[in-house]
């Protein structure tokens, strides 16, 4: 791919047909593992509990060599185990960890014979697990030999693993496991130092996964406080990030002209915090560095291109761009060989780029097959007749099922469900449309629609809003909240209303100093477009978490004329609170956060006081006549309880007592399943109540 080289990508989903499975693909179950055989299911209406399960086939990876398959599933107790496949052995199951009170989250291949891996207990609620380091752990394929690399911080007596080596503390966590090491059974964990809670440094270091045994970089003349660190697939350190108070900055390590690698680093860019001109993204073997970029876009869209040492600026115009989206995405390269193979990106749905022609008619294979869906391939030995792949397909109907693909045979083998007990027959269809608010500005809104609904239906009307609310409302896929409100015959309309990331940076800071005002006229703009089209009825209620929450109580307060009712959780209610915060208020948000960005974002406690104040739904208790849940965790770090307290004392003292809530051990997400299946039938209830 020469520098020159660009794609404009189109979106996804207006390339797709989106349907059902034209034909299954079958030639021989994995019968050797029969529990993660497809479930048949039912054709009634879908219990909560479906919706809000873990997924039962978590996380699917191919050994390098292409003979081995590392699954974690959670069929059988409910606990996420780790289980690996040898392909060229009757499909052989080996279970590897399978913990009574733990359960695997995140693994990794440290070449074909050990598997890393980390911990959670997802029966903890959310402020349990977030508040404890996950630690790590080796095993080997064979399941005889295992040991704890890095100790566990949180999850006391739990997931031990006995080995003859102390184990790392918990402050040391997994960077990166490089495809073309020369040893493949080290890795590269850093360790990190904090002042207070405040990240000051990570120092990148190889851990042996067989003994445990550390080792040092090399890496000379390093920049103070490095927080962030790329390495190319050999494992050479190739680009660091460095935080000094206020400013960042990024450097890069060069190679010499005899091929060595440079003792010195050279500076690429120094920013104010969250101004980054670029960020990196990979490293590739031949020394190409990408990075995701705003710039050369007049709306300040993200996209992927290289960085020009020579001009010391990203490539432009960028070489991977979707116009209308910040695209999300990266540069796939061959595990073995270290090239270019294509892209994975996300515009409003993940797709992929293949450059090998080889790889571009796989995908076009894959795609007639599994039409209507998201097919994510990741292969080994892409390029032969022989290569060995796994495909993960899914679509907004259906929430995934992974395969086996074995190129020597030309077979496909089912190798499960994400989730079982969802018929995607019965599941709603989810797309995005463009809108123009109430001044012009144009705003993206995704649209579930009930199975078999048609446009002209006026439907009853969930109106739910994102949190963040810098961030992305969502991405084509399926997506549980949303279905499991179509499944009862709501419409669901969900506004990336200014302020949303992932729509450019202009959309993005559209909606600075701007919470209860233009960013909640977007979110009743969209509900008064979906009306307008015929897909929306008079009967509408407002729900949303966190700053969503925060935008359903807005919502009753600015627009009570659209909104039957309301359901907020862990939703912020004083704004001054949550930007100023204060010592009795225990809360997550980090002093760098207060001091840049949310004066810039939702206002200064001084100078923009009565904003701030006009801002905040507890002020206008009053104003709320529409019925109303509120919702929250008990140990709540981002949104503390106290939000929750306030509002509901200032309704109480205005005679409009709120529906309550409050989930001990939760905190700023619902992690338990109880917890997530007792919502959500509370919700269904409280839209039942007001909406038929």
């Amino acid at each position: 791919m020469s520098p020159s080289t660009s794609f404009r990508l189109g979106t996804a989903c207006s390339l797709r047909s989106k349907g059902v499975i034209a034909h299954v693909l079958a030639s021989g179950v994995l019968s050797a593992f029969a529990l993660l055989a497809m479930p048949s299911v039912a054709t009634e209406r879908i219990p909560a509990e479906s919706f809000f399960q873990h997924p039962k086939v978590d996380q699917v990876a191919l050994s390098p060599s292409g003979n081995l398959l590392a699954v974690t599933t959670a069929s059988g107790n409910g606990r996420n185990k780790l289980i690996v496949l040898n392909l060229h052995q009757g499909l052989k199951a080996t279970p590897l960890a399978n913990f009574r009170d733990a359960d695997v989250d995140e693994f990794y291949w440290a070449g074909d014979e050990h598997l890393i891996f980390t911990v959670t207990d997802r029966d903890l609620g959310s402020m349990s697990n977030a508040s404890r380091a996950p630690g790590l752990y080796s095993v080997s394929v064979d399941g005889l030999s295992n040991l704890q690399l890095v100790r566990s911080n949180g999850l006391t007596g739990k997931a031990n693993f006995l080995g003859k080596y102390e184990p790392l503390e918990w402050n040391h966590r997994f960077l990166d496991a490089p495809s073309m090491r020369e040893n493949p059974h080290e890795v590269i964990i850093g360790r990190m130092t904090f002042a207070g809670e405040q990240l000051q440094s990570i120092l990148p270091m190889w851990i042996d996964v067989r003994s445990g045994r550390t080792r040092l970089i090399p890496v000379k003349n390093v920049p103070p406080n490095p927080i962030s660190w790329k390495f190319d697939p050999r494992g050479q350190a190739r680009v660091v990030v460095t935080q000094d108070a206020r400013r960042q900055a990024v450097y890069w390590r060069a190679k010499e002209a005899n091929g060595e690698l440079s003792d010195s680093w050279k500076l690429l860019a120094q920013y104010d915090y969250g101004e980054a001109p670029f960020v990196p993204v990979s490293v590739s073997a031949d020394g190409d560095l990408w990075v995701r970029t705003r710039q050369g876009s007049a709306q300040g869209f993200a996209a992927l291109t290289r960085f020009d040492f020579n001009a010391s600026a990203p490539i432009l115009p960028p070489q991977l761009s979707a116009p209308g989206f910040d695209l999300i995405g990266q540069p796939i390269m061959d595990s073995s060989a270290g090239g270019l193979m294509g892209f994975r990106y996300i515009t409003d749905a993940e797709d992929t780029l293949w450059l090998q022609p080889e790889m571009k008619a796989f995908q076009t294979e894959v795609d007639k097959q599994f039409p209507g869906r998201v097919n994510q391939i990741r292969c080994r030995n892409c390029l032969s007749q022989d290569r060995v792949a796994v495909l993960l397909t899914y679509s907004d109907q259906e929430p995934g099922q992974w395969w086996l693909f074995k190129g020597n045979a030309k077979t496909w083998s089912p190798i499960g469900r994400v989730h079982d007990g969802i018929d995607s027959k019965l599941m709603a269809t989810m797309d995005i449309h463009r809108i123009k608010a109430r001044d012009g500005w144009e705003i993206p809104v995704w649209l579930t629609v009930p199975h078999g609904a048609k446009k002209g239906a006026q439907l009853p009307t969930v109106v739910m809003v994102h949190g963040g609310p810098w961030s992305r409302g969502g991405t084509w896929s399926w997506r549980s909240m949303s279905q499991f409100l179509a499944s009862r015959g709501f419409l669901v309309v969900e506004p990336e209303f200014r302020g949303s990331d992932g729509y450019g940076e202009a959309h993005l800071r559209k909606g600075y100093k701007q919470w209860g005002r233009a960013m909640q006229d977007d979110v009743a703009d969209a509900l008064t477009w979906a009306r307008q089209q015929g897909w929306a009825g008079e009967k509408a209620c407002i729900i949303g978490a966190s700053y969503g929450g925060y935008s359903t109580l807005m919502g009753l307060v600015r627009h009570p004329e659209l909104y039957r009712c309301g359901v907020a959780w862990v939703g912020v209610t004083d704004v001054d609170l949550y930007v100023r915060g204060t010592w009795w208020v225990d809360d997550d948000i980090s002093s760098l956060g207060r001091a840049v960005l949310l004066p810039e974002r939702v206002g200064d406690p001084q100078r923009d006081a009565v904003l701030l104040r006009e801002a905040s739904p507890v002020n206008h208790a009053d104003k709320i006549k529409a019925p109303l849940l509120l919702a929250y965790g008990q140990e709540d770090k981002r949104v503390p309880l106290e939000h929750g307290l306030r509002m509901k004392k200032a309704l109480e003292a205005v005679g409009r007592s709120p529906d309550w809530v409050v989930y001990p051990d939760e905190g700023h997400s619902w992690r338990q399943t109880e917890t997530a299946v007792d919502f959500a039938k509370r919700l269904e209830k409280h839209l039942e109540r007001h909406l038929r």
